[in-house]
C-alpha cells in the first residue's frame, strides 16, 4: 500500500445535537499516532443516506484512502450505512454473507429474526471484522474501508486490530516545538522557506502580560526537521527573545 491517507467517519445525528459525545476523533488519533500515522480528515455527519453517500465517495476520491467508519451498520430503520457503502463504492446492492449470517443465527437463536439478521446483509466482497462484545460482525471492503459500530467498546478494538494486522507501519514523525515571547509574525518568512516534507505549525495567544506563540516543526525526517528547528531557535536567539523548549509529542 502506498502512504495512506486516512480518514474517520463519525455518523450519529445523537452527536450533533449533542444527546452523545463522540469518542472516536481523539481514540483514531492517537491510535494512529503510536503507529506512525496522522489523520488526513475527520468527519461528523448526520443519519441521512444521501449526505453519508457523498462523503463516502469524497472520501474515496482522495489519495489512497483509509477509512474508519463509526456507526450505522445494525439493524434499526437509522442504520444507512450498510447500504450507503454499497452505493458509494460498490454495485449499490447488498448481499447475503453467509459467516455474517451463521454468526448471528448462532448468536441469537429464533431472535435473529425478523430484524438482527438484516445485518449479514452487506456490499458485495465485504470481509467480517470480529466483534469482541457481543460477537455481532463489523466489516470492510478492500482493506481499506472499514465500517465499524458506533459503540467505543466494540469499535476500539477493531480499529487497534486492523492497525496492527492490515494496515502497515508508518514511519515516526519527529517533532520539535518551542514556546516563546513573541507574536507569529515574526515566524512567517521562516515558515514560507520551510521544505518540502516539513509541516510547521504556530499557536499564538494572548496573556495578560503579552503574545506567546507556540512553535512546532514536524517531519518524517528527524534531521531535516531538526535543522529547520535551529533555524527558528536561532532567529530567537538573534533578537533577545525568551522561548522555552517543550517536550517533543
Amino acid at each position: 500500500m502506498k502512504t495512506p491517507s486516512f480518514f474517520a467517519l463519525i455518523i450519529g445525528t445523537e452527536i450533533l445535537n449533542q444527546r452523545r459525545k463522540d469518542a472516536h476523533f481523539s481514540f483514531v488519533a492517537n491510535a494512529l499516532a503510536k503507529k506512525g500515522h496522522t489523520l488526513s480528515g475527520s468527519f461528523v455527519i448526520k443519519d441521512d443516506p444521501a449526505f453519508i453517500v457523498q462523503t463516502l465517495k469524497f472520501i474515496a476520491s482522495q489519495p489512497n484512502p483509509v477509512l474508519f467508519s463509526f456507526g450505522g451498520i445494525g439493524s434499526t430503520p437509522d442504520d444507512h450505512t450498510r447500504k450507503c457503502a454499497a452505493i458509494a463504492l460498490r454495485d449499490g446492492n447488498l448481499y447475503e454473507h453467509p459467516e455474517a449470517k451463521k454468526i448471528i443465527k448462532e448468536k441469537l437463536g429464533k431472535d435473529a429474526y425478523p430484524h438482527p439478521i438484516k445485518m449479514a446483509q452487506l456490499p458485495k466482497g465485504a470481509k467480517l471484522l470480529e466483534n469482541p462484545i457481543n460477537q455481532m460482525p463489523a466489516f470492510y471492503l478492500d482493506e481499506r474501508y472499514f465500517f465499524m459500530p458506533g459503540f467505543p467498546e466494540m469499535s476500539h478494538p477493531m480499529v487497534e486490530y486492523v492497525l496492527e494486522n492490515i494496515i502497515p507501519q508508518g514511519a515516526p514523525t519527529y517533532r520539535f516545538t518551542l514556546t516563546a515571547s513573541c507574536k507569529e509574525n515574526l515566524f512567517i518568512e521562516l515558515m514560507e522557506q520551510a521544505p518540502k516534507g516539513v509541516e510547521i505549525s504556530s499557536l499564538p495567544k494572548l496573556y495578560d502580560n503579552g503574545w506567546r506563540v507556540t512553535l512546532s516543526v514536524a517531519s518524517k525526517d528527524e534531521a531535516l526537521a531538526k535543522t529547520t528547528f535551529e533555524k527558528f531557535v536561532a532567529l530567537l536567539e538573534s533578537n533577545n527573545i525568551p522561548y522555552t523548549l517543550n517536550d517533543e509529542t
